[in-house]
């Protein structure tokens, strides 16, 4: 049942962005259309996975989602039909990242909003060090993509306006450790090496915890 009703929910949400947002789909093109792929987002608000997961179809894309959302049954429900992967934030949640790479063992795609948390304001907070764990574990290829325009979607709505979204695609890259000892330090410094892609794709005023204008020089990314 959950698999029939798949393809019409992602109808839905097709049809409804075109109702009530501006979005332009064409950047999604460039996402590979097989093999396994990190999609590192950033997370503004609830826009962000749904849209993604139903333009990318037949595509099977499995996102990361706080394991509080199953507390609302609608939301739970939705987040079943995708296949979504509750974490425990904030704890080393193994058996969330075991499925995680059993995603991309399958040669799916997997996204992860390396925030952790909404922003709300589309201004980008500090990545976390889960994300680095998980690339350099897969050896998958990470895809950064961006968005903004959706935080002003509720309002509006308030107002019966249509709400511009906006998509950008960066280039894809792997994220190596180089020979380095990998502690707590360095996943984080790899987790702001993979930000600071994300923040390149972003007008300045979204960058956030990421607008220095010369960031470090990368030292764990490598570029195809």
């Amino acid at each position: 049942m959950m698999k029939f009703m798949l393809p019409f929910v992602s109808w839905a949400i097709r049809i409804g962005s075109r109702t009530l947002i501006h979005l332009d789909p064409y950047p999604l093109e460039q996402v590979p259309g097989r093999g396994p792929l990190i999609l590192v987002v950033n997370h503004i608000g609830s826009l962000e996975v749904p849209l993604l997961a139903a333009h990318l179809r037949p595509r099977k894309t499995i996102a990361l989602a706080k394991i509080e959302t199953w507390n609302n049954k609608f939301m739970g429900w939705l987040f079943d039909l995708w296949e979504a992967i509750p974490i425990r934030r904030g704890e080393a949640d193994l058996d969330a990242i075991r499925q995680c790479l059993a995603v991309l063992d399958s040669g799916d795609i997997l996204v992860v909003a390396p925030e952790g948390t909404r922003s709300y304001n589309g201004h980008l907070k500090r990545g976390q060090p889960g994300v680095s764990l998980i690339a350099l574990r897969s050896g998958a290829p990470i895809l950064p993509i961006v968005h903004w325009g959706g935080e002003n979607f509720t309002a509006n709505i308030k107002h019966l306006d249509r709400t511009d979204f906006h998509l950008k695609v960066g280039k894809p890259f792997r994220l190596v450790d180089n020979g380095a000892k990998v502690t707590g330090k360095t996943r984080q410094e790899m987790a702001d090496e993979i930000m600071y892609q994300l923040a390149a794709l972003m007008p300045e005023e979204y960058r956030g915890e990421y607008e220095d204008c010369n960031p470090p020089p990368m030292k764990y990314l490598r570029f195809a």
